[in-house]
């Protein structure tokens, strides 16, 4: 891990999009993607409830980390106005997990997958060897975004996942750039688990 580049979330450009640091100005787009029932439905906290809550979680996901020394947690906009629909990011831990979500208004157009794809290719730029992502196994959407980005099926396991307490079925995804056949194995020690035949 320590030939990982240090760098925080530098801009990038893709056919339609700008994927750039969030402000504290975001703050109105940022309450409207995570107040979305439907882009968090899948997801473990409660939407909040105010914009005051909003900025507590923007703060917690996004602002406090652009001080730490590397990391990607970014606002994905349209090129046409750099207005934030979505995030992606990735968990600066050992699991190198990335994680995504897109205002349903703008579902089925292969933006996420171009947010991501960008993504992925910055982590595998700057030295990552591998990345990983798990999704809910109804969440469908999210599971083809991983492969389309190249991922692959791993293994499932069962959590308790908080604060919404309720029991989810995760399929955990790997890419590894490094050319090591690795499974990151977290997930699979901590909780029951199973392996699913993925087509």
């Amino acid at each position: 891990m320590n030939n990982i580049l240090q760098e925080n979330t530098p801009t990038i450009f893709t056919e339609r999009l700008i994927l750039r640091k969030f402000t504290l100005s975001d703050l109105p787009h940022y309450y409207k993607i995570m107040a979305c029932k439907a882009t968090n439905k899948y997801l473990p906290w409660f939407p909040p409830k105010s914009e005051s809550e909003a900025l507590s979680l923007l703060h917690k996901n996004c602002l406090d980390s652009y001080d730490l020394p590397s990391g990607y947690r970014y606002a994905v906009c349209l090129k046409e106005n750099n207005v934030p629909i979505g995030y992606c990011g990735s968990s600066g831990t050992e699991s190198n997990d990335i994680g995504y979500g897109l205002l349903k208004d703008f579902w089925h157009k292969g933006i996420m997958t171009e947010a991501v794809t960008a993504l992925v290719d910055r982590m595998k730029k700057a030295g990552y060897p591998y990345i990983t992502a798990t999704h809910d196994v109804n969440n469908i959407y999210s599971g083809a975004v991983m492969r389309k980005v190249g991922m692959r099926y791993k293994y499932s396991y069962n959590e308790v996942w908080q604060p919404k307490n309720y029991l989810v079925t995760f399929r955990m995804y790997q890419l590894n750039f490094d050319g090591v056949n690795r499974t990151y194995m977290e997930y699979w020690d901590k909780y029951p688990h199973f392996v699913e035949q993925i087509l």
